[in-house]
């Protein structure tokens, strides 16, 4: 038995007060007279006979009366366990949690062997089904109550390095439930992290007729140190030192310091002490990888000695390669352009590419197959072998940016592109004749990261049909400014006006140089993105042309992620596991690519016990008990002890009033 509120038991101390009624009081009696006392033994009285209880029934009442009322406000309770209620063709889900945060402690040893006893546990005729849940659902096994079966299936599960996602398991058992069209009873093995529930609690709602029953597997937050994130070049293109930044983080932890490892292919480069304040962050910073030619691995570690290891290597992956060349095409009276363009690059921090200048009449004789990218840049005429040339060369996944001005108003067409030059739009530089860029597409490479040109005077805009292609920006009066054609598996670029600030004041804005950083990365299919991904994100793996030509993939134990005919249709792929992975495109750009199971899995708080019952009650069939690990409920004796209480009171009332009247007729 328990007491919701054991500290009105103090109130038993009132037992003392029938005590002293019955025995503590002091005796009274009835004077008698007498004669002279003058012949008598003077004596002590003895006082015994008056510490003597009368009416013990009485007495017992009393005391009892007392005590029950003290038992009442402490309100009593009986534990018990309720017993499964058996509903009609019920299939039992064993839920278990093999998320990354799983491997703290052995937690998914310990979910597989509840779940095993449970599977010993079924009746004759049960059938049950295993789920394995992490970022995503994987059934394990058919619904059936082959006991073999369900232990095999619990048996082959393995710890990932996805995320929690407690509302995907939700989604899932709806589906489950409707599929079935029968009740489930779901049994949930996890260490219940407070990062996995979804920041809507209606994601966590369970449609059918379902019973959860969550098994918190801990408590408490467990203590955990992680290296949280590195910030690294992806590429580099000299031989400098590059400067790596680490975050060291510590969840539920004490102040402490850790030993921080900045390795590269395997061998440790520089290692650092670094401090990490009671559940903050550290950065550590390494100032020494000099990377060598080619595709390289690279991580930091920390010896935190902790619950799970998983986390104390962060993954990234860094290139060595020398700067592409790329193609600058401009008029010989005019070098303002290439002189805009080439500073632009620089001030980028684009090192990725090497400018070589031409005029047209040098173009003819021009392999394009050495060059990432292509600019022409107001430019009258070209060759026309040339022009031959360059339409291939954007046909076989090559790209193009051409810059219209004054000179490009003796072509009917612009180059390559076919584009009609329908004339020019031109105003002076005195007044506020100009236009601006009104109109800007966020989602394009180009501006994605700089969708803002605020303050940019163009004068002189040529005027042309763009036709099907994507018109990513236009000027005030609508006329298209910068257009996109794709060719092939080629890209033309068109911008309507000059880069040498005669037809525009672009040049001289801020904006001009992400805008000419961010163009160069699109054309020359330079993917600046992060060093490292993390688990579940996805890469595409081949452009639209490609889909014959097969993709090599190899994931962090060295085993091929497709098979054959996968290999030749698979578009892109979701990464699954840490580690590092080689993928070998079909157009010959190999890449390395760090992946890192998500950092939120470091932290291992478990939901509060009042999450989980308000996420039991969001489904028909599930009955919340007064604990969210199983079906335990109170019976509160209450009641009852009040019943007593009356009864007690009664009768001590009926037998008080008996004697008392046979006091008053004592002579």
């Amino acid at each position: 038995m328990g007491f919701l509120a054991p500290w009105f038991l103090a109130g038993l101390a009132a037992v003392g007060l029938p005590v002293w009624l019955h025995l503590l009081r002091k005796h009274k009696a009835t004077p008698v007279p007498f004669s002279s006392l003058m012949f008598f033994e003077r004596r002590t009285q003895s006082s015994i006979k008056h510490r003597r209880l009368r009416y013990l029934i009485l007495f017992a009442l009393r005391a009892l009366l007392f005590a029950l009322l003290a038992v009442a406000f402490a309100h009593p309770y009986l534990p018990r366990t309720l017993l499964a209620v058996s509903r009609s063709g019920e299939v039992t889900i064993l839920a278990i949690d093999n998320s990354l945060s799983m491997r703290a402690a052995a937690l998914l040893e310990k979910a597989k062997t509840l779940a095993k006893s449970e599977v010993a546990g079924l009746h004759p005729g049960q059938r049950a089904q295993v789920l394995a849940f992490a970022s995503r659902v994987e059934v394990l096994s058919e619904v059936t109550g082959d006991r073999t079966a369900l232990d095999a299936a619990i048996d082959a599960l393995e710890p990932s390095d996805g995320r929690t996602s407690f509302a995907e398991l939700s989604r899932s058992l709806g589906s489950i439930a409707q599929s079935l069209h029968l009740p489930l009873r779901v049994l949930l093995y996890s260490d219940m992290q407070q990062t996995g529930m979804p920041a809507n609690f209606n994601d966590l709602r369970l449609n059918g007729d379902i019973r959860l029953e969550p098994d918190p597997l801990v408590s408490q937050q467990t203590p955990n140190f992680a290296v949280e994130n590195v910030v690294a070049p992806r590429r580099v293109y000299s031989g400098a030192k590059t400067r790596v930044l680490a975050t060291i983080a510590g969840f539920g932890t004490a102040k402490a310091v850790r030993n921080a490892s900045l390795v590269l292919n395997g061998r440790v480069i520089q290692s650092k002490s670094v401090t990490v304040p009671e559940s903050g962050r550290a950065a550590v910073e390494f100032n020494s990888l000099e990377v060598p030619y080619g595709r390289n691995q690279g991580a930091v570690k920390i010896d935190s000695a902790d619950a799970l290891p998983a986390d104390d290597t962060f993954y990234f992956s860094v290139e060595r390669a020398d700067p592409r060349h790329a193609l600058f095409i401009h008029d010989a009276s005019n070098t303002r352009d290439l002189l805009y363009f080439k500073t632009a690059l620089e001030a980028s921090g684009q090192s990725a590419f090497a400018i070589d200048p031409a005029v047209a009449d040098q173009t003819a004789n021009v392999a394009l197959s050495q060059y990432a990218f292509v600019v022409i840049s107001d430019v009258g005429s070209l060759p026309v072998s040339f022009e031959k040339s360059l339409r291939e060369y954007v046909r076989d996944g090559g790209a193009v940016l051409i810059a219209l001005g004054h000179s490009s108003m003796g072509r009917a067409k612009v180059p390559v592109a076919d584009f009609a030059i329908q004339g020019t739009r031109y105003a002076g530089r005195e007044g506020d004749l100009f236009q601006s860029a009104a109109t800007l597409d966020p989602s394009h490479p180009s501006i994605r990261q700089n969708n803002r040109w605020e303050g940019v005077k163009f004068y002189q805009a040529i005027r042309v049909d763009p036709g099907s292609a994507r018109t990513v920006a236009r000027l005030t009066d609508e006329t298209p400014l910068l257009m996109d054609e794709q060719l092939g598996a080629g890209h033309i670029l068109v911008f309507a006006s000059t880069l040498d600030n005669v037809a525009n004041d672009f040049p001289v804005h801020s904006s001009f140089v992400p805008f000419i950083g961010q163009t160069a990365n699109y054309l020359g299919r330079l993917d600046a993105g992060p060093s490292a991904v993390t688990v579940g994100s996805f890469e595409e793996l081949r452009d639209a042309g490609q889909k014959a030509a097969a993709v090599d993939v190899l994931d962090p134990k060295g085993e091929r992620v497709f098979s054959l005919a996968e290999a030749a249709t698979a578009q892109n792929i979701q990464f699954t596991m840490d580690g590092f992975y080689d993928i070998r495109r079909p157009n010959g750009r190999n890449e390395l690519v760090a992946v890192n199971a998500d950092r939120r899995e470091s932290d291992l708080t478990p939901a509060t016990p009042e999450t989980l019952r308000l996420w039991q009650n969001t489904a028909s069939g599930s009955a919340v008990s007064g604990q969210a690990g199983g079906e335990r409920s109170r019976l509160s004796l209450w009641w009852y002890v009040m019943l007593a209480v009356l009864v007690c009171a009664l009768a001590e009332s009926w037998l008080g009033n008996r004697h008392l009247s046979v006091d008053k007729e004592a002579p």
